[in-house]
């Protein structure tokens, strides 16, 4: 089981001569059986350097959605499952010879899917929402790509975003 604790309790910001301090959620990931998860596989590198490499990333991007609930709460999540966009094939598979590396191929057939639980409290530790949580994104080459066609986890972060914000409207609203 690996555990992630990302604390975000205080970000200094410094832009056009002026400082302050932004306060966010803190946030713990557990990824639990990793190496159950759906898909998780690499195309050009060791699959614990990739596995690694997708959890840490991910973990910052929930710290990154964190920063839009109120300093006094706490997100909990245990990840159960996660089965990325695309299959990965072997290159000789799909025409690139036998000297090539293995490669991811995204189709619409092959969504991105995450299972997980969630208890976000209070700062007096009451549990104020929690559940557990499959989500799917059906038409996820159907939407608007709203990061960099770089990322390597466009779909999966897109999926997530839209989950938390629909998840958490309440909080983000009375945050603002």
């Amino acid at each position: 089981m690996k555990i992630a604790k990302l604390s975000l309790c205080a970000v200094l910001l410094a832009s056009v001569g002026m400082s302050g301090v932004l306060q966010a959620a803190q946030v713990e990931v557990t990824w639990k059986e990793p190496k159950s998860y759906r898909d998780v596989k690499p195309s050009n590198e060791s699959r614990v350097h990739f596995r690694e490499r997708t959890f840490k990333e991910l973990d910052e991007f929930f710290i990154e959605l964190a920063e839009k609930l109120p300093e006094d709460q706490k997100l909990l999540i245990t990840v159960t499952d996660l089965d990325l966009a695309g299959q990965v094939w072997p290159a000789s598979f799909v025409g690139m010879g036998q000297s090539a590396t293995d490669v991811r191929i995204i189709k619409e057939i092959d969504i991105p899917r995450m299972s997980f639980s969630y208890v976000l409290s209070g700062s007096d530790n009451t549990v104020l929402k929690s559940e557990d949580v499959k989500i799917k994104d059906m038409m996820f080459m159907n939407t608007v790509n709203r990061r960099l066609s770089t990322d390597n986890l466009v779909y999966e972060k897109n999926m997530i975003e839209d989950w938390f914000n629909d998840t958490f409207a309440q909080s983000i609203v009375s945050h603002d």
